[in-house]
């Protein structure tokens, strides 16, 4: 059937037709047509979407990525057709149904997110199937590698390539502002991909955004790498493992992070830019994603065992992560942080020692360290200077400010102190609640939004005293967290005596 193209401005790999076309081609919403610009000779594959008044008969209306992919002018005539569905959707019934599936088939499917072959309910069974159904390791690592397979790589000619990762699950982990900088310092290449937040308040893309751009190619990131040592940019823009950043669309509103698919996920990250030595930060804690040290042991042998299959030595810290690293969450307060202590300044203690405890690590597997002396060693990197200095260049190549002090980088203007409703002690932080408070304030969208806190779990505060503060760019935003903030009661304040038993005199 021969039809005529409308451009529709919709971010979308699709076509909307009016129902009596639908009818007359045989097509429902949800299935596929195949489109035909003869004037070109190109043809996409694309979802259709129906309506009964938005699009005339006649007419067909073409969405930006299949706009793009054809090259139609508005008014020209195309030819369409339906479409078989892919054998991707069999392939996703059959791990709903809770079979394994093999590395063709994990191919298959691979492919056909990467191309943008299957729409997001479809995909969104795929991450259900793997998040209900679990994966087998024979089924991460196949996912693992056609993740890297469908993507771009980096390929450095000398060896070692170092790189380290956070699972996530505790705020204000900004570690990797410190570690990247350290490990470049110390003469070894670092080429750090990184995410946006998916569950917290800032990923650690999200930071570097604050004082450079972390959007650039594949090419372009070796370049810079090659040239500082080092960098921090967000992985979507990369093109590399691009299924990841996809399926990561997915998770994001259920707020889920599937077993299987976090470890193709950052694994595929890491071979994907040449690294052959990685350090894995896995915090355990309450709220957290892994609740205790025995899963945390589980977990790290997973990632170990991944990591031998790939021809990668992986080690792993299990981490303190009742508790934010440092007293901030949120992209603009975590980098003042940060630079903080890249300046000199030797507080807090929580993010000082667990930076150079993972840059330690690394410095000891790469060889530039004898085992038990990487820390000291990441120390003098540190104290020294040069790890500031490496930071300024890594920002400069990205395109930064790299004069850009602590004192420079701008808070949110809107504030809210909450103060401690009576004397105590501070017994609990409830990091969820400290993350949802964040992301209600703004952040990581609203670069000054966030949270800091004044006090953390032990230490004693009176009455009034201050025990964090609300940040957030816009007044409304702010309202909203401060509201929600009366009901989650993110701080725990209360006294040494908790309760009296009994509580009465009892007389018999």
């Amino acid at each position: 059937m021969k039809i005529m193209a409308k451009t529709l401005d919709i971010a979308d790999r699709g076509v909307l037709l009016n129902r009596i076309d639908a009818r007359n081609i045989g097509v429902v919403e949800g299935d596929r047509l195949q489109v035909m610009n003869h004037a070109n000779d190109r043809s996409v594959t694309a979802h259709v979407d129906t309506t009964g008044s938005m699009i005339e008969v006649g007419v067909i209306g073409i969405y930006g990525h299949t706009h793009c992919a054809l090259g139609v002018q508005d008014g020209a005539e195309v030819e369409v057709w339906e479409a078989p569905k892919p054998a991707s959707l069999e392939l996703i019934k059959k791990k709903m149904d809770g079979n394994p599936i093999t590395r063709d088939e994990t191919r298959v499917i691979v492919n056909d997110i990467v191309n943008d072959t299957l729409s997001l309910p479809e995909l969104s069974a795929y991450v259900t199937a793997t998040y209900i159904n679990g994966m087998s390791m024979d089924e991460i690592e196949d996912l693992t590698v056609a993740m890297v397979e469908t993507g771009s790589s980096l390929s450095f000619p000398t060896r070692p390539i170092v790189d380290k990762h956070s699972i996530g699950g505790v705020p204000g982990n900004k570690i990797s502002l410190l570690i990247v900088p350290i490990i470049a310092a110390s003469g070894l290449k670092i080429p750090k991909t990184s995410s946006r937040a998916i569950t917290g308040a800032a990923g650690t893309a999200d930071l570097m955004e604050v004082l450079a751009p972390v959007e650039f190619s594949a090419e372009e990131v070796q370049a810079m790498t090659d040239k500082v040592g080092g960098v921090i940019v967000w992985g979507g823009s990369t093109n590399i493992a691009p299924a990841d950043d996809r399926i990561i669309v997915v998770e994001y509103p259920f707020k889920i992070d599937a077993r299987g698919q976090m470890l193709a996920s950052v694994m595929a990250k890491k071979y994907a830019v040449g690294a052959n030595l990685v350090v894995i930060d896995i915090p355990v804690g309450r709220t957290t994603k892994i609740p205790d040290v025995a899963e945390g042991r589980k977990l790290a042998r997973e990632f170990i065992e991944l990591g031998e299959r790939l021809k990668m030595r992986v080690e792993c810290a299990i981490t303190y992560g009742d508790a934010p690293v440092g007293h901030t969450i949120g992209p603009a307060l975590e980098v003042k942080e940060a630079l903080r202590v890249l300046e000199g300044d030797a507080e807090p203690q929580s993010l000082v020692q667990k930076s150079l405890s993972l840059a330690g690590v690394l410095l000891e597997m790469a060889g530039k360290a004898a085992r038990g002396h990487g820390y000291e060693m990441a120390g003098e990197l540190l104290s020294s200077g040069k790890a500031l200095a490496k930071f300024r260049q890594i920002i400069e190549v990205q395109g930064g400010d790299p004069t850009v002090t602590a004192e420079s980088v701008p808070l949110g203007k809107h504030t809210f102190v909450v103060n401690a409703p009576e004397s105590g002690y501070v017994v609990e932080l409830n990091n969820r609640s400290l993350v949802s408070l964040a992301r209600l304030a703004g952040a990581p969208q609203d670069h000054g939004a966030g949270i800091e806190l004044h006090a953390k779990p032990g230490e004693r505060v009176d009455k009034g005293q201050p025990i964090f503060t609300i940040y957030a760019d816009r007044a409304w935003r702010l309202k909203l967290a401060m509201e929600e903030g009366r009901r989650l009661m993110p701080v725990l304040v209360e006294g040494m005596l908790l309760d009296r038993v009994p509580s009465e005199y009892q007389f018999g």
